[in-house]
C-alpha cells in the first residue's frame, strides 16, 4: 500500500491535466445515510469535452504502434499503481457504494488481475491476427499477389462507468483494458455515482501513462451533467467506438446517437438479463439436495444487494412436493436475511417500484421475504411465485428489476418450461441443476438455451464471472447490443479492433508484425497454416 493517498482532484483530467469544469459540479453520496461526501467534482460542458477527444485521436497513431512489450508493461503499471493506492480506493468505494469492504477488496483484485490478463494477450500478440498468403507468380491462370492481414484498433473509446461495479466495470474495467490492449485511446466518462474513486483509479492509469512517456492523450477521465455529456461524447467524431454497462434505457439512448452520426460507430453495450436458473426434478431429489439449492438462490439473490447482471431473476422449479419443500425452504432462509445498502437512494426507489408491480400481478403471489436493513437505502429481499402459464402470458413477469427481487416460476412439464423459455428475451447467463436422471430432457433444452443466453451454467448459481480466455459475459439482446461479443475475457480486444490487408507492400513499408522476418515474434497464420515464431 502506498505511504502518501493521493489527494482528490475535484476535476476531469484530459490528457493528464485538471480540467475545472464550466457545468456545475456532483459530489457522491453515502447511500447508507444519503448524506453528500466531499469534495464536490466540477462538471465539463461540450466544448470542454472536445479536447479530450481531440487529444485521444492525436495519441492514436504512436499508442497504436507500440511494441508489445512497452505496451504491456503500461497496462501493468497500471494494475501496479492501484494496488498502491487500494486502501483510499476501497475506503472511497465503500462510503460512495454501501457494499462491503470484503466485496470491494475482491473487486479489486478482479480489475488489476484482468488489467494484467490482457497485458498478456498483449505480448503474446495472436489478437493481432496476422494472416499471410505469399505472392504465387507461377499460378494459372493468374498469379496470385502477396497479400498480409493484420488487425489494427478502431480509434479511440468512450467507456462509461457502470454503478454496480465501482472498479471492475469502470474506469479501469474491462472496457478500459480491452480497448487499451488493443491500442485504442480511451476517454471515460466517469459515473456520478462514485465520482471520488474513479477519481484515484484515473489518477493511476494517467500516472501509468506518464511512468512510460506516452502521448497523454492515451487516457482521458472526465465528468459531465447526466446524459448529456455522455451523448455528447458518442456524437464526438473522433470517438470510433463505445463500451457501456447499464440500464437498457440508457444503452439504446447511446446506440441511438451512435447510429445517427454521419459516421455511425458500434455501440457494445451490457444491458439487460434475468438470468433464468432451472431446477429439473432430479435435483430435487432428498431434503439435503433441496435444501442446499434453496441456500444457493438465496445467496444469490441476496449478494450485493442483488445488484449484479448475473443475479438470478427467474428460478423454474417443478410442479409437486418436491417443488413444494423448495419453496418452504427458500421461505425459511429468506426470513433469516436483511436487507443490504443498495448503490444509490435512485436504485433503492427503482427496485421498490419494480417489486411493487411484480407483487401486484394476477396469480402472483409472495411465498418469501427477509427484513429491511439497519441503514437507508436496503429494502428486504423478496421472491414471488407465478404458473409458467403467467409466465408466458405477462411481459411484466419478464423485466428485470435491478436488486434482491426474484420469481419462482412453477411448470408442470418439460414441455411446458420449453415453451416458458422460448418466450424469453436474451439473457448473460442461463443455469441447469439437474442430475443424470435429467439429461434426456436437458438435451432437449440446451439448443434452446443456446439461443438465448452467453454463458450456460450447469450446478452453482450465474453470480460470479471468472476472468479469463474462454469466458464469454455477453449475448443475445437486450442482454447486449451485441451478441456477437464479450464485455470480460480477452475475447473482449476483438471489439475494438478491425482488419486491414497490405497488397504487394514492399517489406520496408510493412507494419512491424507483418514483416517477413516477423520482428515481434508472433505466431502468424501463413498460407492458411498456423505458423509458431521459429516457424
Amino acid at each position: 500500500m502506498a505511504t502518501t493517498a493521493p489527494a482528490f482532484t475535484g476535476h476531469s483530467l484530459i490528457a493528464g491535466q485538471p480540467a475545472p469544469g464550466e457545468e456545475g459540479t456532483v459530489t457522491g453520496f453515502d447511500p447508507a445515510t444519503d448524506e453528500a461526501l466531499e469534495p464536490a467534482f466540477s462538471l465539463l460542458s461540450d466544448d470542454q469535452l472536445r479536447a479530450a477527444t481531440a487529444a485521444a485521436e492525436e495519441a492514436l497513431e504512436s499508442f497504436s504502434a507500440l511494441a508489445p512489450e512497452p505496451h504491456a508493461a503500461f497496462i501493468e503499471s497500471i494494475a501496479a499503481n492501484m494496488e498502491a493506492a487500494g486502501e483510499q480506493i476501497v475506503e472511497r468505494a465503500m462510503a460512495e457504494s454501501g457494499l462491503t469492504r470484503a466485496r470491494l477488496t475482491g473487486e479489486l483484485a478482479r480489475t488489476t488481475g484482468q488489467l494484467r490478463l490482457f497485458a498478456s494477450v498483449v505480448r503474446q500478440g495472436d489478437h493481432r491476427g496476422v494472416r499471410i498468403d505469399p505472392a504465387l507468380p507461377e499460378r494459372t491462370p493468374l498469379p496470385r499477389p502477396d497479400i498480409r492481414q493484420r488487425m489494427v484498433p478502431l480509434g479511440p473509446v468512450a467507456v462509461f462507468g457502470a454503478s454496480n461495479f465501482p472498479l471492475a466495470f469502470s474506469t479501469a474495467g474491462g472496457d478500459t483494458a480491452s480497448a487499451f490492449a488493443a491500442g485504442c485511446p480511451v476517454v471515460v466518462k466517469a459515473h456520478n455515482a462514485h465520482p471520488g474513486t474513479s477519481d484515484l483509479v484515473a489518477q493511476a492509469i494517467t500516472a501509468a501513462v506518464q511512468q512510460h512517456d506516452l502521448h497523454p492523450g492515451v487516457f482521458s477521465h472526465v465528468y459531465g451533467p447526466g446524459a448529456k455529456i455522455g451523448q455528447a461524447l458518442v456524437a464526438d467524431p473522433a470517438i470510433k467506438a463505445v463500451g457501456f454497462t447499464g440500464s437498457r434505457g440508457g444503452g439504446l439512448a447511446l446506440a441511438q446517437v451512435a447510429a445517427s452520426r454521419p459516421e455511425p460507430i458500434p455501440v457494445y453495450a451490457e444491458m439487460s438479463s434475468i438470468n433464468p436458473v432451472i431446477l429439473l426434478p432430479g435435483a430435487l431429489a432428498g431434503g439435503d439436495a433441496i435444501d442446499a439449492l434453496a441456500q444457493g438462490y438465496a445467496g444469490s439473490l441476496t449478494g450485493s444487494s442483488g445488484q449484479l447482471c448475473t443475479a438470478p431473476g427467474l428460478v423454474f422449479v417443478p410442479a409437486g412436493e418436491q417443488g413444494d419443500a423448495f419453496e418452504q425452504a427458500l421461505a425459511r432462509i429468506l426470513s433469516e436475511a436483511a436487507g443490504q445498502t443498495m448503490l444509490t437512494k435512485g436504485i433503492a426507489e427503482a427496485w421498490t417500484a419494480g417489486a411493487t408491480t411484480l407483487g401486484e400481478q394476477a396469480h402472483v403471489e409472495r411465498i418469501a421475504q427477509g427484513t429491511d436493513g439497519a441503514t437507508c437505502n436496503a429494502p428486504a429481499p423478496v421472491v414471488f411465485r407465478a404458473g409458467a402459464q403467467e409466465l408466458i402470458g405477462n411481459p411484466v413477469l419478464h423485466r428485470e428489476i435491478f436488486g434482491s427481487a426474484s420469481l419462482v416460476v412453477r411448470y408442470s412439464s418439460t414441455e411446458e418450461l420449453a415453451r416458458a423459455l422460448s418466450g424469453l428475451e436474451g439473457q448473460l447467463t442461463a443455469t441447469l441443476h439437474l442430475e443424470s436422471v435429467d439429461h434426456e430432457a436437458a438435451r432437449e433444452l440446451l439448443p434452446l438455451l443456446e439461443r438465448k443466453a452467453g454463458r450456460i451454467i450447469v450446478g452453482g448459481w450465474p453470480t460470479g464471472v471468472d476472468v479469463g480466455h474462454a469466458i464469454v459475459h455477453g449475448g443475445p439482446f437486450p442482454a447486449t447490443s451485441d451478441a456477437r461479443t464479450t464485455s470480460v475475457g480477452s475475447l473482449a480486444i476483438d471489439r475494438f479492433l478491425r482488419p486491414v490487408a497490405y497488397q504487394n507492400v514492399p517489406d520496408a513499408l510493412l507494419p512491424e508484425p507483418l514483416k517477413e522476418g516477423n520482428p515481434w515474434g508472433l505466431s502468424r497464420r501463413i498460407d492458411g497454416r498456423l505458423t509458431p515464431p521459429e516457424g
